[in-house]
């Protein structure tokens, strides 16, 4: 039995079970690392080395690895942080992965700014666009570990390019289910959290709602391909045509997918995420960050507040 059993309940924890559990289960199932988790999965490393791999600090490496294995009929799953695993290898997730139609599961830890104490080097905000840019590359951004273990299960049965980005931030409540869903009701206007941006979008929300402006809070934690017609349907139960967009990564990432969905019909957009006009050079902490970035619950109550006044300057519920 794997000592991994006794981690903690969180995303990381929760990626380590699982992919244990499907080693032990899924002979087609495959892992590459990088270092980074290598401790977490030393009985596995021991037990399957010809399907668990570390290949050290070689990230371009760890890709191509993955990209041979692939090609060889396994399952790969591919580990590292954020930053390593698709800004520093980008060309060979480009080539050996999507180019060569060979399908891997790529699972990232640090999200945009989980450990800022590491500075620059290990913060990735702009992952998600950077992958966006290549066709066909399915991304998962879960919100609870028992999320991330679902989609991580959901993937190692599919083929082609995934990529699961695991976070510190987590939501209280898991979120069964796919696609776009309603999580809390309303009338003034929709917001839709990504992923870990559900609690303080909930938050926010009650607080407009003491206020007397109810907004309707929608969850997605697939954004890739996005859930057009979950947005469709969502907004038809609303008085107002305004969506706002609040995503963990660089703001506006999916705000072309949204206007995509709603050709056609009339709607305003805000998209709220971390800010594009300034990197921030100091170290603090998450919670830090995410009041800079206006990620916070007060925040983003301030922020959806002006964008539903400004539309003819008064509000209604």
């Amino acid at each position: 039995m794997s000592t991994t059993l006794d981690l903690p309940v969180d995303m990381r924890g929760a990626f380590v079970r699982t992919v244990s559990e499907l080693l032990d289960t899924d002979p087609s199932v495959a892992l590459v690392l990088a270092d980074i988790s290598a401790d977490q999965f030393l009985p596995e490393l021991r037990k399957y080395p010809e399907r668990v791999l570390n290949v050290g600090i070689r990230e371009q490496l760890l890709i191509s690895v993955a990209g041979g294995l692939a090609l060889t009929g396994l399952r790969p799953i591919a580990h590292t942080y954020a930053p390593f695993l698709v800004e520093r290898p980008f060309e060979q997730i480009k080539l050996d992965l999507v180019h060569q139609d060979a399908g891997a599961i790529l699972v990232s830890v640090g999200a945009s700014y989980d450990w800022p104490a590491g500075g620059r080097t290990h913060q990735s905000p702009g992952d998600v666009a950077l992958l966006d840019t290549l066709p066909g590359v399915r991304v998962h951004v879960p919100g609870h570990p028992d999320d991330a273990a679902r989609l991580l299960r959901t993937e190692a049965g599919r083929d082609g390019v995934a990529y699961l980005r695991l976070s510190a931030a987590v939501n209280a409540q898991p979120q069964p289910g796919s696609g776009l869903r309603l999580v809390r009701p309303g009338r003034r206007g929709l917001v839709i959290a990504v992923g870990p941006m559900l609690d303080p979008v909930l938050d926010a929300a009650k607080a407009l709602s003491a206020e007397g402006i109810h907004v309707a809070v929608a969850y997605l934690d697939t954004v890739r391909p996005f859930d057009g017609a979950g947005l469709r349907a969502a907004l038809d139960g609303v008085a107002t045509p305004e969506v706002v967009l609040v995503e963990p990564y660089l703001a506006g990432t999916s705000s072309h997918a949204v206007s995509q969905a709603l050709t056609g019909r009339s709607h305003r957009l805000l998209s709220l995420g971390v800010r594009r006009d300034a990197e921030l050079r100091v170290y603090g902490d998450a919670a830090d960050h995410d009041r800079a970035h206006g990620l916070d619950s007060a925040s983003l109550a301030v922020e959806v507040l002006a964008f539903l006044a400004s539309r003819h300057g008064t509000l209604a519920s």
